[in-house]
């Protein structure tokens, strides 16, 4: 293994072709972790909220559980685990929904926290996406949202504070099922493909905007982590006379030199932890070629990241993987008188020695808790990846928000299996019975078994972008069920189906994954000593992504 160089400076998200929205990422094999570390404290805290919906302002119960360290070294980075928003809207917020033409609710949340120590404070947005959820005939609405959580270091010694603020609720509003996909491409990949169905046809979306109730427990506290060896406050940069009383004459110049300071002791928070990358002789090639030549709408990008599998109680790495993306032209959306809409469809493929797979990987894992398993695998796609893009421009302030889904029919082959160091003889054909399987937001158009990845961007005008888009790459997430394994061993040897099923498949598995920056081979982007690069010489990604957890 070679020795890591820093992780490459994400450019700007800003871009000339900022229509251009794709991605991919995958479930990866399994790695176990224990499920609560020790030293780690879990919260879960009911907050009251109201909610601003059609029908005027409703009280909303908002549920939030996550795992925090106990405590942290000053200058250490640590993001909490296992987020959960959980929104419990009233019965009238349904009844809004439905008068709308609503049969069921895909939801994307933004949760302002507040971080805090001593004196200092900073902010964080924890996002997080809902599976579709069917409207109630009755009572309530639960939306159960989990997603991407920022890191953050304490600047100094003193406790660090974490306070839930304003919620933002993102809804689209899905009408009742459909009619099947009439895209020729949806069964035949060389067909003419239509591009006038966005990730949202046929659906309204309504933002809900949220505050944290007055009387809410401990002004919405969530966790406190001590920072330091003992947790005590670092000393203030304004000295203290006896009492406490301050030695400084000039308030006016105090209270300008504690704005100055508070920058510098502000707790930092960081939208992407830091890591270091792979090694570029320790990814696979990423490159077109001969047999997959490139059109002037080619890219290509490194994905990787996490999963977790429930089974195991742990979370599941797949190291860096090549994608071939080729992007859609963007068309008209539906009309919306405050919106300007655009849709895209795009196609991708995993590029492995020219193999639409992923390279093969070990990963070792506690069958039951007990014995050490190792597994090697390849993810193996079983059709194309189509990825649906929505982007809505908002006229009133001209904020661009963009929807991405990714749709990929992915199976499991598990080509190698250890169990407590002893080599089983798997076969050439153990893999899951079906591809990975997630609950689609649009099953009549898009049926079938598949893995669906959900990540949103937004981008204020003249500031730069957060969440997910092409170009710059960034995360989606989503949940999917692994199926039953079949084929695995050999018509002399032991079944091994029983033990892989019941060891990893099932339900439930959350999945975060990091796209990189793409290269444009059209138009490459080498780097310079002023700007960062997005090519190498050979065109490869020169991005290669850390994942995050």
């Amino acid at each position: 293994m070679k020795a890591h160089r820093a992780a490459v400076t994400r450019p700007p998200r800003v871009r000339a072709r900022t229509t251009s929205i794709a991605a991919f990422v995958v479930l990866a094999a399994l790695i176990p972790t224990t499920a609560s570390a020790s030293g780690t404290q879990e919260i879960e805290v009911e907050l009251p909220y109201v909610c601003t919906l059609p029908s005027g302002q409703l009280p909303t119960k908002v549920r939030i559980s996550a795992e925090f360290p106990e405590r942290a070294d000053a200058g250490e980075t640590f993001s909490p685990s296992g987020v959960t928003t959980t929104v419990e809207l009233p019965a009238q917020a349904v009844a809004d929904l439905t008068g709308r033409g609503a049969a069921q609710v895909r939801a994307a949340t933004r949760l302002e926290v507040g971080v805090a120590q001593n004196e200092a404070t900073a902010k964080a947005t924890w996002r997080g996406g809902a599976e579709p959820v069917a409207l109630p005939g009755s009572g309530p609405l639960t939306l159960v949202s989990k997603g991407d959580v920022p890191s953050v270091a304490g600047r100094g010694d003193g406790d660090l504070t974490f306070t839930a603020g304003t919620l933002a609720i993102d809804l689209a509003l899905d009408a009742a099922a459909g009619a099947a996909s009439t895209d020729p491409a949806a069964t035949d990949p060389a067909a003419p493909r239509s591009t006038a169905t966005g990730p949202d046809s046929g659906s309204d979306s309504l933002t809900v905007g949220c505050a944290l109730d007055e009387d809410a427990p401990g002004q919405g506290l969530l966790a406190t982590v001590r920072v330091g060896a003992d947790g005590s406050p670092s000393p203030s940069g304004s000295p203290s006379g006896p009492g406490g009383a301050s030695r400084t004459p000039d308030r006016e110049a105090q209270g300008r030199g504690q704005e100055e300071r508070q920058g510098d002791r502000s707790p930092e928070v960081l939208e992407t932890p830091p890591g270091a990358a792979p090694d570029r002789d320790d990814v696979p090639p990423c490159r077109y070629d001969e047999q997959h030549p490139p059109t002037d709408v080619s890219l290509n990008a490194y994905v990787t990241g996490y999963a977790n599998v429930n089974k195991m109680k742990g979370a599941a790495y797949l190291p860096p993987s090549c994608l071939l993306i080729e992007q859609g032209i963007p068309v008209d959306g539906p009309p919306d008188p405050e919106h300007i809409i655009f849709d895209t469809v795009s196609w991708a493929n995993f590029h492995y020695q020219g193999r639409k797979e992923t390279p093969p990987f070990p990963s070792t894992f506690l069958s039951f808790d007990f014995a050490p398993v190792k597994a090697t695998m390849v993810l193996e796609q079983t059709g194309p990846i189509r990825i649906d893009s929505r982007i809505k421009l908002r006229l009133s302030d001209f904020t661009t928000v963009t929807d991405t889904y990714v749709r990929a029919p992915l199976v499991a082959h598990v080509t190698g299996l250890e169990v407590n160091g002893t080599p089983l003889d798997v076969g050439p054909h153990c893999r899951t019975e079906t591809s990975l399987t997630s609950a689609d937001p649009d099953p009549a158009n898009h049926p079938g078994n598949h893995l669906v990845l959900y990540g949103r961007g937004e981008q204020l005008i003249g500031q730069e972008a957060t969440g997910y888009l092409l170009l710059s790459g960034g995360t989606l997430s989503g949940e999917t069920s692994i199926p039953a394994f079949t084929g695995c061993g050999t018509a002399d040897g032991e079944d091994l189906d029983r033990l892989l099923t019941a060891s990893v498949s099932g339900p439930g598995n959350h999945i975060k994954q990091v796209q990189g920056q793409t290269c444009a081979i059209a138009a490459p982007v080498f780097p310079t000593p002023e700007t960062p690069g997005q090519c190498t010489q050979d065109l490869q990604p020169y991005e290669i992504p850390v994942a995050e957890r």
